[in-house]
């Protein structure tokens, strides 16, 4: 029974993490639940260990990590998100009318991982496979949900120590230029990349964001690269915004 206190007490903590808008230091959680201070720094540590926390080094205090939402977001992906998904890619790719992939990739702390795919006739051979993991930076998904993450989740994501893989050759080799190009994303409305995946390919994206705004999911066009002109990748990329748009009003329950 001795458990059963801590483990209310680590339940708070979460709960009220929660609903903050930004990174906690501890002794604001200790005086706000009225914790003792011994038990909150425990605590603290035991859910920072067990990859639930993520600890802002700059602000010296502590912001839920992605594991919460990616255990929501999993359930949600094997029993709603890719069958709600399917009809709305089977549309895009339709209204395409060009021969490339839909897919709806999810983010799992800096992965993406690939939940649901739809191809058009003649589409190209893509890694996007139904759990396929890769690195979020260097695909369009992961750059869509990257950029509409709260900023001290992404810096906690990646701290200064970070280092960038790269696959095919181009991508980000600094935070900086990542930081650059999540800009751009904002700027935009989506994500593009091209060639960083796979030499010759490129792709577009756009987030799904759930209830609280918060990035549930992406959805993505990937095509041949040089098939493209930018005036269509700007229309493919609107297609995706309309399309996760319209994704994200079924899970907020808005059909």
């Amino acid at each position: 029974m001795s458990s059963v206190p801590a483990a209310r007490d680590v339940l708070r903590i979460v709960k009220y993490l929660a609903s903050q808008s930004g990174p906690v230091r501890a002794a604001t959680i200790t005086r706000e639940l009225g914790l003792p201070r011994s038990s909150t720094y425990h605590l603290l540590a035991v859910l920072q260990a067990e990859g639930f926390l993520l600890h802002s080094p700059e602000h010296q205090s502590y912001v839920l990590s992605t594991l919460l939402s990616d255990i929501g977001t999993s359930v949600l992906s094997a029993n709603t998100l890719a069958r709600f998904a399917q009809p709305v890619l089977e549309r895009l790719v339709a209204e395409t009318r060009m021969p490339m992939v839909a897919h709806l990739g999810v983010l799992n702390h800096s992965d993406v991982v690939y939940a649901s795919k739809v191809s058009a006739n003649r589409a190209p051979v893509v890694v996007t496979s139904i759990g396929v993991r890769l690195p979020a930076h260097l695909t369009a998904t992961g750059r869509a949900m990257l950029a509409a993450l709260p900023d001290a989740q992404l810096k906690a994501l990646y701290p200064s120590s970070a280092t960038l893989v790269l696959r095919a050759g181009p991508g980000p080799r600094t935070l900086g230029e990542l930081d650059d190009i999540l800009a751009a994303v904002r700027d935009r409305g989506w994500a593009v990349e091209d060639g960083e995946i796979t030499l010759d390919y490129a792709s577009v994206a756009a987030a799904v964001l759930d209830h609280n705004r918060y990035p549930a999911a992406a959805i993505g066009l990937t095509f041949r690269g040089a098939a493209v002109d930018p005036a269509q990748s700007r229309r493919l990329g609107v297609a995706t915004v309309n399309a996760a748009a319209a994704l994200s009003q079924r899970i907020r329950g808005k059909i």
